[in-house]
């Protein structure tokens, strides 16, 4: 069943100076994706019963968002996001493709070059990120040391604690090839939270059941280096 948000319509003044539409948000991302329409292309919203050019409407705005934040590194992607590149997202794997579709207008890219960092482990964060293609590592460095403590790939991410409480960063993040990433800002996961609630509470639950299980490994290897210490007694 569609969605209220997705029901909205807007309407696209083309390049042959003809209306068309109206058209719902999953049909109008895919013209997006496929360079049917510009940051300039004049799109009528009945939601806000207002033409407005692409790039200002908060429903496409991370399509043509310039890069920003705490990416060290990393610019934006030219290139959209096809829907298929979203499945691999494992938190997300519940949602249909409208719903990624609009799960994306709150979402923006990312590229880093290998060797790249991303984030540096001290810096105040406010946003976490989505491994679309390549692999990074997250590492401490310890005197003078570097030491892998994970390594992330398509599907996995990072940076969640940020998302929530904006404190330092625990880790450094480090691009071990060339990576297209998403991020989700904590000022993008609000206003998902009061636009579209019905993204956001299995967006959390994808989270929790994640941290759940890095929890539970966490604590068994913990148990297993204490019988090891103790039968080295």
């Amino acid at each position: 069943m569609a969605s209220k948000a997705d029901s909205i319509g807007f309407k696209v003044w083309g390049p042959d100076n003809v209306v068309h539409g109206p058209v719902e948000l999953p049909e109008l991302v895919t013209w997006v994706q496929g360079k049917r329409i510009t940051a300039d292309t004049w799109i009528f919203s009945e939601k806000d019963d207002k033409w407005s050019k692409a790039a200002q409407l908060s429903e496409l705005g991370m399509f043509y968002r310039p890069a920003n934040g705490d990416t060290t590194g990393a610019s934006i992607s030219g290139e959209a996001v096809p829907i298929e590149a979203m499945r691999h997202l494992k938190i997300l794997a519940a949602l249909s493709d409208e719903d990624l579709a609009r799960f994306l207008t709150f979402m923006e890219v990312h590229t880093a070059r290998q060797w790249a960092p991303i984030v540096h482990q001290g810096d105040h964060g406010d946003a976490m990120f989505f491994v679309l293609d390549g692999e990074v590592r997250v590492r401490l460095i310890i005197n003078g040391k570097e030491s892998t403590l994970v390594t992330l790939g398509p599907g996995d991410f990072f940076g969640e604690v940020s998302l929530f409480d904006q404190g330092p960063r625990s880790a450094d993040v480090v691009a071990n090839s060339d990576a297209v990433l998403l991020k989700i800002s904590h000022e993008a996961f609000g206003r998902m939270s009061e636009a579209a609630p019905d993204l956001a509470a299995p967006f959390l639950l994808g989270i929790g059941k994640t941290l759940t299980a890095r929890i539970r490994a966490d604590n068994k290897r913990y148990r297993d280096s204490i019988v090891l210490a103790r039968a080295a007694q």
